[in-house]
Protein backbone atom coordinates (compact mmCIF):
# COMPACT_ATOMS: atom_id res chain seq x y z
CA UNK A 1 0.00 0.00 0.00
CA UNK A 2 1.30 3.76 -0.76
CA UNK A 3 2.83 5.58 1.93
CA UNK A 4 0.50 8.74 1.19
CA UNK A 5 1.89 10.90 4.46
CA UNK A 6 2.97 14.04 4.06
CA UNK A 7 6.70 15.01 4.37
CA UNK A 8 7.35 18.29 6.37
CA UNK A 9 7.76 21.16 4.44
CA UNK A 10 11.37 23.14 4.37
CA UNK A 11 11.92 26.13 2.72
CA UNK A 12 15.47 28.08 2.05
CA UNK A 13 16.32 30.86 0.19
CA UNK A 14 19.67 32.53 -0.97
CA UNK A 15 20.12 35.97 -2.60
CA UNK A 16 21.45 36.64 -5.72
CA UNK A 17 24.69 38.20 -4.53
CA UNK A 18 28.42 37.13 -6.17
CA UNK A 19 28.99 33.47 -6.33
CA UNK A 20 28.76 31.25 -3.68
CA UNK A 21 31.92 30.14 -1.50
CA UNK A 22 33.45 27.06 -0.37
CA UNK A 23 31.97 28.34 3.04
CA UNK A 24 28.39 28.14 1.65
CA UNK A 25 28.54 25.15 -0.40
CA UNK A 26 30.19 23.16 3.11
CA UNK A 27 27.70 24.53 5.51
CA UNK A 28 24.55 24.43 3.32
CA UNK A 29 24.37 23.85 -0.27
CA UNK A 30 25.64 20.26 0.40
CA UNK A 31 23.14 19.25 2.55
CA UNK A 32 20.53 20.49 0.77
CA UNK A 33 20.43 18.39 -2.24
CA UNK A 34 20.07 15.41 0.16
CA UNK A 35 17.09 16.85 2.09
CA UNK A 36 14.23 15.58 -0.26
CA UNK A 37 14.22 12.30 1.15
CA UNK A 38 13.33 13.38 4.03
CA UNK A 39 11.31 16.36 3.37
CA UNK A 40 9.32 18.30 0.79
CA UNK A 41 11.73 21.08 -0.41
CA UNK A 42 11.47 24.36 -1.87
CA UNK A 43 14.60 26.78 -2.62
CA UNK A 44 13.93 30.08 -3.73
CA UNK A 45 16.73 32.37 -5.23
CA UNK A 46 15.70 36.11 -2.88
CA UNK A 47 15.74 38.56 -5.93
CA UNK A 48 13.11 40.72 -4.32
CA UNK A 49 15.47 41.23 -0.88
CA UNK A 50 18.60 42.02 -3.10
CA UNK A 51 16.71 45.34 -4.46
CA UNK A 52 17.60 47.34 -0.76
CA UNK A 53 20.94 48.06 -2.06
CA UNK A 54 19.69 49.36 -5.69
CA UNK A 55 21.84 47.16 -7.47
CA UNK A 56 22.70 47.66 -11.03
CA UNK A 57 19.42 46.32 -13.26
CA UNK A 58 21.39 44.25 -15.76
CA UNK A 59 23.60 42.71 -13.03
CA UNK A 60 20.66 41.77 -10.68
CA UNK A 61 19.32 40.05 -13.39
CA UNK A 62 22.81 38.38 -14.31
CA UNK A 63 22.73 37.08 -10.93
CA UNK A 64 19.83 36.01 -10.70
CA UNK A 65 20.06 33.70 -13.67
CA UNK A 66 23.12 32.78 -12.47
CA UNK A 67 22.45 31.80 -8.86
CA UNK A 68 19.23 29.44 -10.39
CA UNK A 69 22.02 27.88 -12.13
CA UNK A 70 24.13 27.44 -9.29
CA UNK A 71 21.36 25.84 -7.29
CA UNK A 72 20.92 23.02 -9.67
CA UNK A 73 24.51 22.93 -10.25
CA UNK A 74 24.86 21.54 -7.07
CA UNK A 75 22.38 18.81 -7.39
CA UNK A 76 18.84 20.22 -6.40
CA UNK A 77 16.64 18.29 -8.86
CA UNK A 78 14.14 20.55 -9.84
CA UNK A 79 11.70 17.34 -10.67
CA UNK A 80 12.09 16.26 -6.50
CA UNK A 81 12.51 19.95 -5.43
CA UNK A 82 10.22 23.12 -6.26
CA UNK A 83 13.33 25.53 -7.15
CA UNK A 84 11.62 29.05 -7.99
CA UNK A 85 12.71 32.78 -8.08
CA UNK A 86 11.15 34.62 -5.65
CA UNK A 87 9.77 37.84 -7.62
CA UNK A 88 8.08 35.32 -10.19
CA UNK A 89 5.66 34.22 -7.65
CA UNK A 90 3.50 37.48 -6.60
CA UNK A 91 2.04 36.12 -3.88
CA UNK A 92 5.20 37.30 -2.05
CA UNK A 93 5.33 40.51 -2.10
CA UNK A 94 1.53 40.51 -2.05
CA UNK A 95 1.59 38.97 1.62
CA UNK A 96 4.11 40.84 2.63
CA UNK A 97 2.24 43.97 2.62
CA UNK A 98 -0.74 42.15 4.75
CA UNK A 99 1.86 41.01 7.11
CA UNK A 100 3.75 44.89 7.23
CA UNK A 101 -0.30 45.46 8.86
CA UNK A 102 0.06 42.28 11.35
CA UNK A 103 3.93 43.79 12.18
CA UNK A 104 4.55 45.95 15.43
CA UNK A 105 7.29 48.93 14.30
CA UNK A 106 8.76 48.08 17.51
CA UNK A 107 9.75 44.61 16.92
CA UNK A 108 10.70 45.28 13.08
CA UNK A 109 13.24 48.39 14.65
CA UNK A 110 14.49 46.18 17.02
CA UNK A 111 16.54 43.49 14.55
CA UNK A 112 19.96 43.11 14.38
CA UNK A 113 20.74 43.08 10.67
CA UNK A 114 18.75 46.37 10.11
CA UNK A 115 20.75 48.25 12.43
CA UNK A 116 23.74 47.11 11.32
CA UNK A 117 22.78 47.47 7.47
CA UNK A 118 21.81 51.04 8.16
CA UNK A 119 24.99 51.82 9.88
CA UNK A 120 26.67 50.09 6.77
CA UNK A 121 24.43 51.69 4.32
CA UNK A 122 24.02 55.44 5.73
CA UNK A 123 23.17 57.20 2.89
CA UNK A 124 20.39 54.37 1.86
CA UNK A 125 18.18 53.48 4.84
CA UNK A 126 15.36 52.96 3.10
CA UNK A 127 11.80 51.06 3.88
CA UNK A 128 12.67 47.79 2.10
CA UNK A 129 15.68 47.56 4.52
CA UNK A 130 13.17 47.99 7.74
CA UNK A 131 10.40 45.58 6.12
CA UNK A 132 13.07 43.07 4.94
CA UNK A 133 12.26 40.42 8.00
CA UNK A 134 8.92 40.78 7.06
CA UNK A 135 8.82 39.74 3.75
CA UNK A 136 11.32 36.89 4.97
CA UNK A 137 8.25 36.05 7.07
CA UNK A 138 5.91 36.44 3.79
CA UNK A 139 8.47 33.88 2.13
CA UNK A 140 8.23 31.54 4.40
CA UNK A 141 4.00 31.70 5.67
CA UNK A 142 3.15 31.32 2.32
CA UNK A 143 4.48 27.66 2.30
CA UNK A 144 3.02 26.22 5.25
CA UNK A 145 7.03 26.18 6.25
CA UNK A 146 7.58 23.72 9.14
CA UNK A 147 11.53 23.97 8.99
CA UNK A 148 13.54 26.54 7.39
CA UNK A 149 17.48 25.94 7.55
CA UNK A 150 18.83 29.65 9.59
CA UNK A 151 22.43 30.23 10.29
CA UNK A 152 23.22 32.15 13.54
CA UNK A 153 22.62 35.46 12.06
CA UNK A 154 19.00 34.73 11.05
CA UNK A 155 17.56 33.59 13.49
CA UNK A 156 15.88 36.86 14.97
CA UNK A 157 14.09 36.89 11.55
CA UNK A 158 12.83 33.47 12.32
CA UNK A 159 11.33 34.64 15.97
CA UNK A 160 9.94 37.52 14.43
CA UNK A 161 7.71 35.30 11.51
CA UNK A 162 6.92 33.06 14.11
CA UNK A 163 5.49 36.00 16.34
CA UNK A 164 3.78 37.56 13.07
CA UNK A 165 2.26 34.03 12.08
CA UNK A 166 1.16 34.11 15.91
CA UNK A 167 -0.55 37.58 16.35
CA UNK A 168 -2.39 36.87 12.88
CA UNK A 169 -3.64 33.23 13.43
CA UNK A 170 -4.30 34.68 17.49
CA UNK A 171 -6.40 37.73 15.58
CA UNK A 172 -7.86 35.72 12.33
CA UNK A 173 -7.97 32.56 13.51
CA UNK A 174 -5.79 29.61 12.01
CA UNK A 175 -3.76 30.41 8.74
CA UNK A 176 -0.20 29.94 8.83
CA UNK A 177 1.75 27.12 10.01
CA UNK A 178 4.60 28.27 12.76
CA UNK A 179 8.25 27.86 11.42
CA UNK A 180 10.67 25.73 13.43
CA UNK A 181 14.53 26.36 13.23
CA UNK A 182 16.41 23.37 10.85
CA UNK A 183 18.31 20.98 13.24
CA UNK A 184 19.12 18.57 10.69
CA UNK A 185 22.74 17.86 9.58
CA UNK A 186 24.82 20.16 10.44
CA UNK A 187 27.27 21.48 7.60
CA UNK A 188 30.91 22.91 8.51
CA UNK A 189 31.70 26.58 9.69
CA UNK A 190 34.32 27.47 7.11
CA UNK A 191 36.34 30.16 8.36
CA UNK A 192 38.92 32.45 6.26
CA UNK A 193 41.76 31.24 5.21
CA UNK A 194 43.79 34.23 6.03
CA UNK A 195 41.76 35.03 9.56
CA UNK A 196 40.43 31.88 10.45
CA UNK A 197 38.81 33.36 13.56
CA UNK A 198 36.34 34.97 11.08
CA UNK A 199 33.92 33.28 8.80
CA UNK A 200 35.19 32.50 5.29
CA UNK A 201 32.79 35.72 3.31
CA UNK A 202 32.61 36.33 -0.07
CA UNK A 203 32.76 40.07 0.53
CA UNK A 204 35.82 39.75 2.53
CA UNK A 205 38.54 42.24 0.57
CA UNK A 206 40.72 39.87 0.53
CA UNK A 207 40.89 37.88 -2.33
CA UNK A 208 43.18 35.24 -0.87
CA UNK A 209 40.62 34.48 1.99
CA UNK A 210 37.86 32.73 0.68
CA UNK A 211 37.51 30.32 -2.21
CA UNK A 212 34.64 30.92 -5.10
CA UNK A 213 33.17 28.11 -6.18
CA UNK A 214 33.56 28.97 -9.42
CA UNK A 215 37.54 29.91 -8.51
CA UNK A 216 39.95 27.74 -11.56
CA UNK A 217 41.79 24.47 -9.73
CA UNK A 218 45.12 26.62 -9.59
CA UNK A 219 43.67 29.48 -8.51
CA UNK A 220 42.49 26.89 -5.37
CA UNK A 221 45.67 25.42 -4.82
CA UNK A 222 47.72 28.99 -4.60
CA UNK A 223 44.71 30.33 -1.81
CA UNK A 224 45.43 27.01 0.07
CA UNK A 225 49.12 27.32 0.14
CA UNK A 226 49.02 30.80 1.13
CA UNK A 227 46.49 29.72 4.20
CA UNK A 228 47.51 31.10 7.57
CA UNK A 229 48.38 28.28 10.07
CA UNK A 230 51.05 28.26 13.13
CA UNK A 231 54.41 27.48 13.93
CA UNK A 232 53.90 23.98 15.36
CA UNK A 233 54.18 22.30 11.87
CA UNK A 234 52.10 19.27 13.37
CA UNK A 235 48.62 18.44 11.81
CA UNK A 236 46.23 18.12 14.50
CA UNK A 237 43.25 19.18 15.73
CA UNK A 238 43.41 21.72 19.07
CA UNK A 239 42.91 25.06 20.66
CA UNK A 240 44.92 27.58 19.49
CA UNK A 241 45.24 26.03 16.12
CA UNK A 242 42.44 27.98 14.35
CA UNK A 243 44.23 27.52 10.97
CA UNK A 244 44.73 23.91 10.93
CA UNK A 245 41.70 23.09 12.89
CA UNK A 246 40.03 25.28 10.18
CA UNK A 247 42.03 22.88 7.21
CA UNK A 248 41.35 19.97 8.75
CA UNK A 249 37.49 20.80 8.98
CA UNK A 250 37.78 21.64 4.88
CA UNK A 251 39.47 18.10 4.61
CA UNK A 252 37.21 16.12 6.46
CA UNK A 253 33.84 17.48 4.77
CA UNK A 254 35.85 16.66 1.47
CA UNK A 255 36.86 13.16 2.08
CA UNK A 256 34.32 11.92 5.13
CA UNK A 257 37.38 11.29 7.33
CA UNK A 258 37.42 11.74 10.74
CA UNK A 259 39.72 14.13 12.39
CA UNK A 260 41.56 11.11 13.98
CA UNK A 261 42.34 9.65 10.52
CA UNK A 262 43.37 12.81 9.16
CA UNK A 263 46.08 13.39 12.04
CA UNK A 264 47.16 9.79 11.43
CA UNK A 265 47.29 10.45 7.73
CA UNK A 266 49.56 13.63 7.81
CA UNK A 267 51.57 12.30 11.08
CA UNK A 268 55.41 13.59 10.43
CA UNK A 269 54.06 15.20 7.38
CA UNK A 270 54.52 19.21 7.01
CA UNK A 271 51.81 21.89 6.21
CA UNK A 272 53.26 22.39 2.96
CA UNK A 273 51.83 18.77 2.16
CA UNK A 274 48.67 18.85 4.37
CA UNK A 275 47.80 22.08 2.37
CA UNK A 276 48.39 20.57 -0.99
CA UNK A 277 46.21 17.44 -0.59
CA UNK A 278 43.32 19.66 1.37
CA UNK A 279 43.09 21.85 -2.09
CA UNK A 280 43.52 18.66 -3.76
CA UNK A 281 40.25 17.44 -2.25
CA UNK A 282 38.09 20.98 -2.29
CA UNK A 283 38.99 20.80 -6.23
CA UNK A 284 37.84 17.14 -6.50
CA UNK A 285 34.55 18.23 -4.33
CA UNK A 286 33.79 20.91 -6.56
CA UNK A 287 34.54 19.40 -10.20
CA UNK A 288 30.83 18.15 -10.74
CA UNK A 289 29.73 21.69 -9.65
CA UNK A 290 31.73 23.49 -12.04
CA UNK A 291 30.90 20.94 -14.69
CA UNK A 292 27.13 21.26 -13.99
CA UNK A 293 27.47 25.19 -14.04
CA UNK A 294 29.30 25.45 -16.94
CA UNK A 295 26.84 23.54 -18.73
CA UNK A 296 23.48 25.29 -17.88
CA UNK A 297 24.71 28.84 -17.94
CA UNK A 298 25.47 27.15 -21.72
CA UNK A 299 21.51 26.74 -22.43
CA UNK A 300 20.08 29.75 -20.70
CA UNK A 301 16.64 28.82 -22.36
CA UNK A 302 16.79 25.77 -20.62
CA UNK A 303 17.26 27.76 -17.21
CA UNK A 304 14.53 29.99 -18.16
CA UNK A 305 12.06 27.31 -18.89
CA UNK A 306 12.24 25.34 -15.64
CA UNK A 307 12.65 28.43 -14.03
CA UNK A 308 9.26 29.05 -15.41
CA UNK A 309 8.21 25.93 -14.43
CA UNK A 310 9.11 26.16 -10.61
CA UNK A 311 7.48 29.62 -10.67
CA UNK A 312 4.28 27.78 -11.67
CA UNK A 313 4.64 24.93 -8.74
CA UNK A 314 5.57 27.54 -6.64
CA UNK A 315 2.61 30.13 -7.06
CA UNK A 316 0.11 27.14 -6.62
CA UNK A 317 0.97 27.03 -3.12
CA UNK A 318 1.33 30.05 -2.17
CA UNK A 319 -1.61 31.52 -3.45
CA UNK A 320 -4.07 28.85 -1.27
CA UNK A 321 -2.45 30.16 1.20
CA UNK A 322 -2.56 34.02 -0.09
CA UNK A 323 -5.92 33.43 -0.89
CA UNK A 324 -6.74 32.55 2.57
CA UNK A 325 -4.83 35.24 4.55
CA UNK A 326 -7.02 37.94 2.34
CA UNK A 327 -10.09 36.75 3.12
CA UNK A 328 -9.60 36.17 6.74
CA UNK A 329 -8.43 40.42 6.31
CA UNK A 330 -11.89 40.98 4.98
CA UNK A 331 -10.32 42.03 1.37
CA UNK A 332 -13.12 41.23 -1.30
CA UNK A 333 -12.31 38.54 -3.81
CA UNK A 334 -13.44 37.60 -6.83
Amino acid sequence: MENTERKPIVLSAIQPTSVPTLGNYLGALKNWKMMCEDYDCLYAVADLHALTVHPEPAKLRQQTLEMYATLLAVGLDPEKNIVFIQSRVPAHAELAWILDCYTQFGEASRMTQFKEKSAKHADNVNVGLFAYPVLMAADILLYQANFVPVGADQKQHLEIARDIASRFNALRGETFTLPEPFIGKIGARVMSLQDPTQKMSKSDPNPKASISLLDDPDVILKKFKSAVTDSEAVVRYADGKDGINNLMSIYSCCTGLDYAAIEKEFEGKGYGDFKVKVAEAVIEELRPFRDNYKRLMDDKQYLLDTAAQGAEKASRIANRTLTKAKKKVGLLLG
